[in-house]
């Protein structure tokens, strides 16, 4: 626990002395992920103008299949299960679905820290800040990114993925973001090789036995979000097109 706060510590991310708190909209329901996809490119966009705050969406899925810029064909192993949308962020296949709570957070770099690979590291020890109020020991690795936790349960050496990022960035406004499974269906899953890695599998709150809700979920990742990148506001969700 000291070394994973330390490691929060050192990636904190926060903006420039008197910015705008980030706001912080939980959409009710299932979103439909192009509509999302096009409203966070207006956002980023418009962020990048200067002409919106920043913004961390918190979203559920109906079930879909996602393949980032690296995505290799072969790793989508039932490609009728469920609709499969390309994307811009960087990354392989993911899946989305009830139960995994996706935030799509839209920051601007340029006020924080115009630097990639240290906002990933603050991405990661947000996920990790959140899974230790749970009693959870999220790990990073260097050599895939996401959050995995050990599973002594499996066998000494099985690690599984709990959560997973995804990020675009465009004139240093960032978009997509990360994924937490809380309670998704995890047989879903195996339609894809999950971000390419064939070495291990993939885990939820739930399935490591810790029964939460999602709001209650939400409460923490707001308070570690905050820990990590500043002040929030609440606001309410984006109104998509149609909805």
């Amino acid at each position: 626990m000291v070394s994973n706060l330390r490691d929060s510590l050192a990636d904190r991310f926060v903006g420039e002395s008197g910015s705008d708190p980030v706001e912080w909209a939980i959409a009710e329901g299932l979103t439909p992920y192009a509509e999302a996809v096009a409203f966070m490119e207006a956002r980023a966009q418009a962020i990048a103008d200067g002409e919106a705050r920043e913004l961390v969406w918190l979203v559920e899925h109906p079930p879909l299949y996602t393949a980032g810029t690296s995505a290799r064909p072969e790793d989508l192993v039932d490609p009728d299960r469920f609709p499969v949308h390309a994307t811009g962020r960087g990354g392989q296949y993911t899946y989305h679905g009830p139960g995994q709570r996706v935030a799509y957070v839209m920051l601007d770099l340029k006020r924080r820290r115009p630097d990639l690979r240290r906002y990933v590291a603050a991405l990661e020890s947000w996920l990790i800040g959140t899974l230790a109020e749970f009693n959870v020991r999220g790990e990073r690795r260097e050599d895939r990114v996401g959050v995995w936790v050990r599973r002594p349960d499996k066998g000494e050496a099985v690690e599984d993925k709990i959560a997973a990022i995804g990020i675009r960035v465009r004139r240093w406004a960032t978009y997509h973001g990360i994924s937490l499974n809380v309670e998704p269906d995890l047989s879903h899953f195996s339609g894809i090789v999950p971000c390419g890695v064939t070495r291990h599998g993939v885990t939820s709150l739930v399935d490591l036995g810790i029964p939460v809700t999602m709001p209650e979920v939400d409460a923490v990742m707001r308070k570690a979000f905050e820990d990590i990148f500043g002040p929030t506001e609440r606001v309410e969700a984006p109104l998509l097109p149609g909805h």
